[in-house]
């Protein structure tokens, strides 16, 4: 297994990918949101490759203040190898070398199995916060 940066031929493999995982969600439009991660850290864009297939993404973001994981998702023929934790080892060590105190990331409340895995990897739940969000720019349905 390979952990790299994303590389502009990996797009279509990539929403796949995330299609297979269940990631995407009709406001959001995958595309897009390469096209807006390309422009903004790409270096924090992974990919994990085994025999020259793309099984695993995670898109990471670094604003100043804290780190943030999204779109993390591994192909369901290859779970349980440790490509999901492979690909957050590798985004924290970029984190961290870019001086990022402490990531943040986003689960669905009713993805326990993804919950599990995080605190395994001394993620903690942070019942102090409520998320809330605001759409600025309004994606086509995808």
């Amino acid at each position: 297994m390979e952990i790299r940066v994303f590389r502009h031929d990996d797009f279509e493999e990539v929403i796949t990918l995330w299609e297979r995982c269940d990631l995407l969600r009709p406001w959001n439009d995958p595309e897009m949101d390469i096209e807006r991660k390309l422009n903004h850290d790409p270096d924090l864009f992974l990919v994990a490759e085994v025999a020259g297939e793309v099984v695993g993404s995670i898109m990471g973001g670094y604003d100043g203040h804290r780190g943030a994981a999204y779109y993390l998702g591994v192909h369901p023929d290859y779970r349980g190898r440790g490509i999901a934790n492979a690909l957050i080892s590798r985004l924290e060590k970029k984190l961290i070398a870019r001086g990022c105190p402490k990531i943040n990331l986003m689960v669905r409340g009713d993805n326990d199995a993804v919950i599990s895995m995080y605190e395994k990897l001394e993620y903690e739940m942070q019942d102090s916060v409520l998320l809330l969000g605001k759409r600025l720019i309004e994606d086509q349905e995808y």
